[in-house]
């Protein structure tokens, strides 16, 4: 009896042994090369985060894998999440992802749930028109317009707060609808950054589309991390300040916009890390 005792005693070890290995490879790469780093991406911004297939690629991207990497994380251990507008701040909230890095301006109402490290990039709001439209010329200019823009962005809650007396806005869940709506008559500009909407005219490709170049607002681009999680921030900060002093940043910026005709403000690029004041509007 008690040598079948004994083999039934190790036989629960070895299951609990197994059931620890489970657990702790939850965090684990499925090849096996260590811990993993969920990152919350755009996957419909040409330039910035776009998927395609089971690649991804962009300025957003390129910086996310500076960060995980000087973090101490190779590229197969990242793992990409979508991150739409809307749901960035509750993917954090969640744990469903480590970082966004998402064109995530930085805002006082945010700041509120989550913390930010950066910033890495200085946008602008713009407007994307139809290539042939001469009656858009700026924010000024959008009285009786109808505009798009996406759930969630603060692009949204501008037009929200400053125009909402004078354009009807359409909240879509991604750019890919807005431009489709534009394009189609539906509406007559999509709102939202310049390096967003010269990637959006970009990928159309056929001339239908261009951007008009008026910016009325400064998107500081943070990198979203759980409340209180300054380590990581401290951590973050560090490396883009290295990203930006050993040319990295230059190199992917210069990717990401070439054949868009986008050019970023240099008064405000690269920025100042650590200066991760919220964006502000200027009309």
């Amino acid at each position: 009896m008690k040598r079948v005792m004994r083999k039934i005693l190790a036989a629960a070890v070895s299951i609990a042994a197994l059931g620890s290995l489970a657990a702790c490879g939850s965090s684990s790469s499925n090849t096996s090369s260590g811990p993993q780093l969920k990152i919350g991406i755009k996957f419909d911004q040409p330039g910035l985060g776009f998927k395609q297939g089971s690649t991804y690629s962009g300025f957003d991207v390129d910086v996310a894998k500076y960060v995980a990497k000087k973090l101490g994380y190779s590229e197969n251990q990242i793992v990409w999440k979508e991150a739409p507008s809307k749901q960035r701040e509750t993917l954090i909230q969640n744990g469903d992802v480590d970082m966004v890095v998402a064109t995530y301006s930085i805002s006082d109402d945010r700041k509120k749930v989550v913390d930010f490290a950066g910033p890495y990039f200085v946008a602008g709001q713009d407007l994307l028109i139809r290539a042939n439209d001469t009656s858009i010329t700026g924010p000024k200019s959008l009285n009786g317009k109808k505009l798009c823009s996406v759930t969630g962005s603060t692009s949204a809650q501008t037009i929200q707060s400053h125009f909402a007396d004078k354009v009807q806005l359409m909240e879509q869940t991604g750019y890919a609808e807005c431009v489709t709506a534009l394009i189609s008559g539906t509406v007559d500009a999509v709102t939202t950054d310049d390096i967003i909407l010269a990637g959006l005219a970009a990928a159309k490709g056929d001339g239908q589309l261009k951007v008009v170049g008026k910016p009325f607002t400064q998107e500081r681009y943070g990198i979203g991390v759980k409340k209180g999680d300054t380590e990581l921030v401290k951590k973050i900060n560090a490396a883009l300040k290295d990203m930006i002093s050993d040319g990295s940043w230059k190199k992917y910026i210069d990717s990401a916009t070439k054949g868009t005709g986008y050019t970023p403000n240099s008064e405000f690029n690269p920025p100042t890390v650590f200066d991760a004041k919220s964006s502000t509007t200027d009309f």
